[in-house]
């Protein structure tokens, strides 16, 4: 599996709906990023991604930003 790692904040609706996923169909080996608690993560997120749009899951570099794409991406390769 490729490096995953999934920026969030504290306050996301849309960022507790992936993470409720993941912990529902035991999806591990994603590392979870709350920009909220680590400013220097927030600065990452917007110079590699662009913007700073929670939920975003990193692919390796590449970012995918809206949560239904995102669980769509677990469902067929994390599961």
């Amino acid at each position: 599996m490729e490096n995953l790692r999934l920026f969030t904040t504290t306050y996301c609706p849309f960022c507790e709906r992936v993470k409720k996923f993941m912990e529902e169909n035991s999806i591990t080996g994603v590392e979870v990023i709350n920009i909220d608690k680590d400013p220097a993560m927030k600065d990452y997120l917007l110079e590699k991604g662009g913007k700073k749009q929670v939920p975003c899951l990193f692919v390796g570099e590449e970012p995918m930003y809206e949560s239904q794409d995102i669980l769509d991406y677990l469902e067929k390769n994390c599961k």
